[in-house]
């Protein structure tokens, strides 16, 4: 087995959480350029949410968790 095969799926199960971190962030109520950021980033996916329904605005709520 090449390292080839072996990268493929981490890429696509990458790309997968990705799509699926940018839907729960656009349906949060993120503009896409902020959600698209946010998905790609290490930030806690449910804490984004939860300051966004606490009235915290999209771009500072990207700066304290980026």
């Amino acid at each position: 087995m090449s390292a080839v095969q072996l990268i493929e799926p981490l890429a696509a199960t990458s790309e997968a959480v990705e799509a699926w971190r940018l839907h729960v962030l656009l349906q949060a109520g993120y503009p896409l350029k902020v959600a698209e950021r946010l998905a790609r980033s290490t930030a806690d996916l449910h804490r984004a949410v939860d300051m966004l329904q606490q009235g915290c605005a999209p771009h500072v709520a990207e700066r304290i968790l980026v």
